[in-house]
């Protein structure tokens, strides 16, 4: 009897296992995964990249509805606000947090210290300087990304190209936001060499954007737009700017170009946003943040807009037309 019993309870024991292990397979393929995205503001530029993410990470398996639930936030500008969506993301438990721009990155990075909560972050143009990262290459603890740092001897030289007489260029920047500033560093560093010199208007939000352009007239032959999130929000201002007194205004990147600036050798924001959620999707199958280098976007694309260069007063060279990658009507 005794073995008989000994029998039937194995027969019972593996009838048990042989029901729950399809059951708990399917358990972890419905395992979802809570993801915070938050971004400085909305302009075009930050937008592609966000959905640049969300796209790349559903090509990698990671799909919103499925597998994965985005909390969707954005500070509009407000850093009190941006370091509360930060803090309310670590509250929330999040699996990853994706940051767009260096504030809402300095922010996210200040919130999770203490936690493991791992942060990929794109849009962000030096993030060592930013505090963001040890090292490019070894970026250290739980944080990782793109940059969209971008060269600003293309930009000089396809001004230049266009607009062969200008000796003084404009840039309208956020002199409080850390990844402007570097640019206009940049800036400073190189336009000697193309034989212009530099004026600066500075905008502290989107507001003052129009007021800093308007300081221009009269005192530069050309404008040109880094990738600072307050002159890109604020770009109709500008490019109101550029045509009222036909000053040709140039970009940092291919976003701002379709909303109206003449042209750029610049990032592609969607792209930017891609390969982050790459990374991302790598982070989420077992890599480690810490060894993942931080990625930069080559510059291999010349947007061109013809409208725009035919409302400041410009004509396109043909054979400039003939190298640009994408050609604005």
């Amino acid at each position: 009897m005794r073995g008989t019993k000994r029998v039937l309870v194995s027969i019972c024991l593996v009838m048990v296992l042989g029901l729950s292990l399809p059951f708990m397979g399917a358990c972890q393929e419905q395992m979802e995964y809570k993801i915070g995205i938050t971004q400085i503001i909305s302009h075009a530029a930050l937008d592609s990249a966000r959905e640049g993410f969300i796209s790349a990470m559903a090509e990698e398996g990671f799909v919103e509805g499925e597998n994965v639930r985005y909390i969707r936030r954005n500070a509009e500008g407000d850093m009190s606000t941006a370091a509360s969506i930060a803090e309310y993301f670590v509250s929330e438990r999040v699996d990853m947090i994706l940051s767009i721009a260096t504030p809402t990155s300095q922010a996210v990075v200040s919130a999770v210290q203490g936690t493991n909560i791992p942060v990929v972050f794109n849009s962000v143009t030096e993030p060592k300087d930013a505090g963001l990262v040890d090292e490019w290459d070894a970026p250290g603890g739980q944080v990782t990304g793109v940059s969209d740092m971008a060269a600003v001897e293309p930009q000089l030289e396809l001004i230049k190209k266009v607009v062969p007489d200008a000796t003084r260029l404009g840039v309208v920047y956020n002199a409080g936001e850390a990844n402007s500033v570097v640019q206009v560093n940049m800036l400073k560093d190189a336009i000697g060499d193309f034989g212009m010199s530099v004026t600066e208007a500075t905008a502290a939000s989107t507001a003052d954007v129009l007021s800093a352009a308007q300081s221009l007239e009269g005192r530069v032959d050309v404008i040109w737009v880094p990738a600072c999130n307050t002159a890109v929000a604020g770009i109709d201002s500008i490019i109101k700017v550029g045509e009222d007194y036909n000053i040709p205004v140039f970009a940092a990147d291919v976003a701002t170009v379709e909303k109206g600036a003449i042209g750029c050798y610049g990032i592609n924001y969607t792209v930017v946003g891609e390969e982050s959620g790459k990374i991302a999707a790598r982070i989420l199958k077992g890599e480690d943040p810490a060894d993942i280098p931080v990625m930069m976007i080559d510059l291999d694309e010349l947007y061109l807009n013809k409208k725009a260069a035919a409302n400041m007063g410009v004509t396109l060279p043909q054979d400039i037309l003939d190298q640009a990658t994408t050609v604005i009507e």
